[in-house]
């Protein structure tokens, strides 16, 4: 075999040799960047999230037989959720995957501190987006369980929250808003409920939580 034959062999394995080394560099240094983002969760908090995969999937379950609901009245019957940590919110609400140009058409009912121990407030209505001035209504629940509606007209949300278990008339009310401004009209919108955990270093998730919501009901 000639010199130059040789140098041709040589040179070939040695750009094998630094291909696999520059991929072996680029495969760890991305490893590296997973480890860095990596969100370690407290026994507690793994404890829910595996629980909310496994309510997220039966859910998805359903999925072929869920529809938007659209204009109409939204009514929710829901324990007491005073006893929730600081961390934990339940939302209750509107929301559109395709609707981008109404703001995902996403109408709220919420309860929580975002983190916030201090917070007066522990629930709140909203229309997105929520930076805009009067699209959130926070207000303060007590304990006990409660009745919460929404009433989706054109141009016009109603949110009113009662004592117990009804939406009668003479109910105590503890909260109503009417937001005018902004209010999506319906698309290919979903009505959803979501109990998570927010992010805070004051206040983070020490145990299991849960809330009960005893009724769902939509009048048209």
């Amino acid at each position: 075999m000639s010199e130059f034959s040789l140098l041709q062999i040589f040179a070939g394995l040695w750009g094998v040799v630094t291909v696999a080394w520059l991929a072996l560099m680029v495969y760890r240094s991305f490893i590296g960047m997973r480890e860095e983002d990596t969100i370690y969760l407290s026994a507690g908090e793994a404890k829910m999230e595996a629980e909310q995969r496994v309510i997220h999937a039966r859910l998805q379950k359903l999925a072929p037989y869920t529809r938007s609901l659209g204009y109409g009245t939204y009514i929710v019957v829901v324990r007491d959720t005073t006893h929730l940590e600081p961390a934990t919110v339940l939302s209750m609400n509107t929301f559109d995957d395709w609707g981008g140009d109404q703001h995902y058409r996403e109408l709220d009912i919420e309860f929580g501190r975002w983190g916030d121990a201090g917070s007066k407030n522990n629930a709140q209505y909203g229309i997105q987006p929520f930076y805009v001035p009067g699209n959130v209504a926070p207000f303060t629940v007590p304990k006990g369980t409660l009745a919460h509606s929404m009433r989706w007209e054109s141009g016009r949300a109603s949110f009113k929250t009662v004592r117990g278990t009804t939406m009668e008339a003479g109910a105590p009310v503890i909260s109503e808003h009417v937001f005018t401004s902004g209010v999506p009209s319906p698309g290919q919108e979903k009505f959803q409920m979501l109990f998570y955990v927010v992010a805070s270093e004051k206040s983070p998730l020490q145990k299991e939580n849960e809330v009960v919501v005893e009724k769902f009901e939509y009048l048209p």
